[in-house]
C-alpha cells in the first residue's frame, strides 16, 4: 500500500482510493457498504479498516439510489416541545440508532392539510413514516398517502387499512383515576379537558364521564390547552365555584403542574383541601410539590415501540397484515391525592394492581416496587 494514496479532485477519499488500497475492486466496496452478504468477514473488516483510514464514506444519496434505502426513518408529531413529546423522539431515537438509522423529526403542527404536505416532503428521504395524528379527520386522509410507505401511525383514534397504529389505554386510564379518587372518598372531582377536536383529549374525557357515571357523580368540566398555563387558568376558575372540588384530575401532566401553582398561590393545600392528579407521567412529575398522582403512559416506550413496528413493516413489506395495538397504561399513585395513607389496592390498566413509579410507594401494601411495564394488546387483521 503506498504511504499516501491519491484521492479525489477535492482532496477527499474515493470509491477508488479504497479499492486500490484495500486490493480489491470497485463492486466489493459497494457490496460492503450495501450490507452485501456476498462478502467474506475478512474482505469486509479490510475494507472498513481502510476506508476509515483514508475518511472515505459513501455518498447516502448515490447508495439510495442503486439500494432504493436511505437509512432514515420519518417522525411527524403535532408539536416538538415539552416533556411528553421529547420523550416520545427520545424513544423513536435511541431505537433508531440501535439498528443503523437515522431519524428524521418533522413537525406537522396538528393539522390534517399540513400533516399531508409534511408528508409529501417525507416521501423519498426516508424508508418509513411514524405519524402522531390527533386530529380526528386525519386517518382517512393519510389512508390514501400510506399504500407504498411503510406507516405507523400513533393513536389515531381508529384502525387505519394501510398502516399499522399504536394507541394509548386513555380510556381505560382516566376511568382508573376517577375511581382510585372516588375510593378515597372524593365526590366533587373536576376535570381539567384538553383541546378541542384532540383524540387524546376527547378519550381521557369519555373514561372521566364513563367512571363518573358508574359513581353516580356529577360531572364538572372545564376546558384547557395541554398546556401549564390553561392548567393554572382552569384551576383559577374551579376555585371560583361553589362549592368548590375536592379533587382536580387534569388530562396531562403539564396542565396539573398548572393547576398545582394555581393553589399553592392561592393557598390551597394538597392534597388535605383539594387532590390533583393528572395523565402521562412526565420525568418532572415526580419531582413536583407535591409529586404528582398520575396515569402513566410511558412516552420513551412508545416511541421505541413505534420504531420497532416500523422496522418489521419495512423488512416485510409484502406482508399486508395490519396490527392495531393499545398500550396500556398504568396508575401511579403518590402524594398529591394522600392515597398513600388512604387508599386500598391501585389500579393498574394492563399492568398488575400496585404497580408505580420507581421509588414510589405501592398503595397496597407499603413496598417499593421495581418499575413494571405492560405488554400492548395487539389485534392483527389482513
Amino acid at each position: 500500500m503506498s504511504a499516501h494514496p491519491p484521492r479525489g479532485p477535492r482532496g477527499q477519499a474515493t470509491i477508488r482510493d479504497v479499492a486500490r488500497e484495500a486490493g480489491v475492486s470497485i463492486a466489493t466496496i459497494s457490496r460492503v457498504f450495501n450490507q452485501s452478504a456476498r462478502v467474506s468477514e475478512e474482505t469486509r473488516h479490510r475494507v472498513r479498516d481502510t476506508a476509515a483510514r483514508l475518511g472515505y464514506w459513501p455518498n447516502g444519496a448515490a447508495r439510495s439510489l442503486i439500494t432504493r434505502r436511505t437509512h432514515a426513518l420519518g417522525a411527524l408529531l403535532p408539536e416538538l416541545h415539552g416533556e411528553f413529546f421529547s420523550e416520545v423522539i427520545r424513544g423513536m431515537d435511541l431505537a433508531a440508532r440501535r439498528h443503523g438509522f437515522h431519524l428524521i423529526v418533522s413537525s406537522s403542527h396538528a393539522d390534517a392539510a399540513e400533516l399531508l404536505a409534511a408528508l409529501r416532503s417525507m416521501r423519498g428521504r426516508v424508508d418509513g413514516l411514524i405519524a402522531m395524528t390527533p386530529d380526528p379527520g386525519t386517518p382517512a386522509a393519510m389512508d390514501a398517502f400510506a399504500p407504498g410507505l411503510p406507516m405507523v401511525l400513533l393513536n389515531p383514534g381508529s384502525p387505519v387499512r394501510h398502516a399499522d397504529t399504536l394507541a394509548i389505554a386513555n380510556v381505560e386510564g382516566a376511568r382508573a383515576m376517577v375511581r382510585h379518587l372516588a375510593r378515597l372518598g372524593h365526590r366533587r372531582i373536576a376535570f381539567v379537558c384538553g383541546p378541542a377536536h384532540n383524540i387524546d383529549a376527547a378519550q381521557r374525557l369519555r373514561g372521566y364521564r364513563q367512571a363518573l357515571r358508574a359513581a353516580g357523580l356529577e360531572p364538572r368540566e372545564t376546558p384547557g390547552a395541554f398546556t401549564e398555563a390553561s392548567g393554572y387558568e382552569a384551576a383559577k376558575e374551579l376555585l371560583r365555584a361553589a362549592p368548590r372540588p375536592d379533587a382536580i384530575f387534569a388530562a396531562n401532566d403539564a396542565m396539573a403542574t398548572g393547576v398545582l401553582g394555581a393553589l399553592r398561590e392561592a393557598g390551597v393545600r394538597v392534597p388535605d383541601d383539594v387532590a390533583v392528579a393528572g395523565f402521562d407521567d412526565i420525568v418532572s412529575a415526580a419531582w413536583l410539590d407535591p409529586p404528582l398522582t398520575t396515569v402513566r403512559v410511558e412516552p420513551s416506550r412508545l416511541g421505541d415501540l413505534a420504531v420497532e413496528r416500523l422496522l418489521e413493516a419495512i423488512a416485510a413489506p409484502a406482508d399486508l397484515r395490519r396490527r392495531h395495538e393499545v398500550v396500556a397504561t398504568t396508575l401511579v399513585v403518590r402524594r398529591s391525592c394522600g392515597a398513600a395513607a388512604r387508599a386500598g389496592a391501585t389500579d393498574g390498566v394492563g399492568a398488575p394492581a400496585g404497580a408505580t413509579a420507581d421509588g414510589n410507594r405501592s398503595a397496597h401494601d407499603g413496598r417499593i416496587h421495581p418499575r413494571r411495564r405492560a405488554a400492548p394488546r395487539t389485534e392483527v387483521r389482513s
